[in-house]
């Protein structure tokens, strides 16, 4: 019997079916962008993502896994950018090649929100709720992996959902440079310009590439002034805060900061768990907590890296067929995690280093004595606890006669900075981490 099948059922389907690692790396992605009688078109998000599902002939499974669900037999044409050069598809059932190019697994339900990125995902929500007409243009800037790219492509999708005709664009700055240079060296100046100022929101990210790009800066500054006079919605994202940017011509610097500026740093130990228990559950995968808890202990700055840990982890699992445990997490990510030094301390022995370091009595470190001789190595305490051991903010807090978790906060935010600022404060740390660590 045959029945009518859309891509939208045949990847709910194949996400029930097949091993989520390798749904969730190579099939999740994949746009469709075209279909008729006989095939279906999609759309890989780079060309090795492409190289691979044809070498590993997933496309051809892709058909097979179509016909059992509809009993018609069709093609799939895996394409990525650089295939649609030149090429017109399209047909009075379907649209052209989007120039959307959305990852459908970035998204606001999937993105976890912590004290990191709170803001930042408060300020996007309101962006895609009212485009054009919240905060225009919206800067995000911070570190690699930390999610500002999840947040952006979030707003395009929110944006198409609640209006399927808005003109969205996602691209890199890479990529409005490389068509920019493409439309000079070909005379089509007119369709770059067409592509770029007619859509409703454009999304760019890394935007510091265009630093020192003379002939880009000056077209996207006419872009940009184009779209804002139009109230049509920005949003940016970057590694550095506008002020940071030394080489961005300053008309260009002060429009980025017309709009809202807000950051994303590094998740915190709270957050991590969360986002790697989420991703567990996006892959349906059963991850005891001390196996999220050894990931999220010792991976901290990149959130591509943590949740990259975790796929690895069951890979490696699914691989050597066995269940998923910590051994098995020690030994899939050895050459990620140096394991020669003992990571978890007990907070008894940093207890015990700082009375001896600073001549006090366990007794008056949980004392409510405030005296600089007292509290300074508490906060140093509390900070190396935080810094060497599992416990929540919380559970700190009880350790040290039941302080509030917000006064652990105070602790391990000042001494972070004074790590930062301060040579000699630096360098004690490192010499209390390595008698804890001996």
């Amino acid at each position: 019997m045959q029945r009518e099948v859309t891509w939208n059922h045949l990847k709910e389907e194949l996400s029930r079916t097949m091993d989520s690692v390798d749904y969730n790396t190579w099939i999740s992605s994949l746009e469709l962008i075209r279909e008729d009688e006989h095939t279906m078109y999609l759309l890989a998000p780079s060309a090795f993502n492409r190289e691979v599902i044809l070498n590993s002939k997933r496309h051809i499974k892709l058909g097979e896994a179509y016909f059992q669900l509809s009993g018609m037999r069709k093609d799939f044409a895996v394409l990525a950018d650089e295939d649609l050069e030149g090429l017109t598809i399209g047909s009075p059932s379907a649209p052209a090649f989007s120039s959307t190019r959305l990852n459908s697994n970035y998204i606001f339900e999937d993105f976890v929100v912590g004290s990191n990125n709170r803001f930042a995902h408060a300020a996007s929500v309101a962006v895609a709720q009212m485009p054009g007409r919240s905060y225009n243009p919206l800067f995000i800037y911070g570190g690699v992996g930390l999610g500002k790219t999840h947040l952006m492509q979030a707003i395009g999708h929110y944006v198409r959902q609640k209006n399927p005709a808005s003109k969205v664009l996602y691209v890199s700055s890479e990529t409005f440079t490389n068509d920019f240079i493409n439309s000079i060296q070909s005379g089509k100046n007119n369709s770059f310009r067409e592509r770029y100022r007619s859509v409703d929101v454009l999304l760019i990210d890394d935007i510091q590439f265009i630093a020192k790009k003379e002939q880009t800066q000056e077209e996207f500054f006419h872009t940009f002034n184009e779209l804002y006079n139009n109230n049509k919605q920005i949003v940016l994202t970057c590694d550095r805060s506008p002020k940071e940017m030394k080489s961005l011509e300053e008309r260009l610097r002060s429009r980025f900061e017309w709009g809202l500026i807000t950051d994303i740093t590094p998740p915190d130990y709270e957050t991590r768990i969360a986002i790697l228990k989420k991703k567990a559950e996006r892959d349906r995968k059963e991850i005891p907590d001390e196996v999220t808890e050894y990931i999220a202990k010792h991976i901290k700055n990149n959130i591509r890296e943590l949740e990259g840990a975790l796929t690895k982890v069951s890979s490696f699992a699914s691989l050597v067929n066995q269940t998923v445990t910590l051994e098995l997490c020690v030994e899939a990510l050895r050459d990620l995690i140096d394991n020669s030094l003992p990571k978890i301390i007990d907070h008894n022995v940093i207890r015990q280093i700082i009375c001896e370091t600073y001549d006090l009595t366990e007794k008056e470190l949980d004392s409510p004595k405030r005296t600089k001789k007292i509290a300074y190595p508490r906060q140093i305490a509390m900070y190396l606890v935080r810094e060497m051991t599992d416990y929540s903010l919380p559970k700190i807090g009880e350790i040290f006669g039941n302080r509030d978790h917000s006064t652990v906060v105070h602790a391990c935010d000042k001494i972070t900075k004074e790590i930062q600022t301060r040579s000699d404060t630096k360098e004690m740390i490192e010499n209390l981490k390595k008698r804890l660590i001996e």
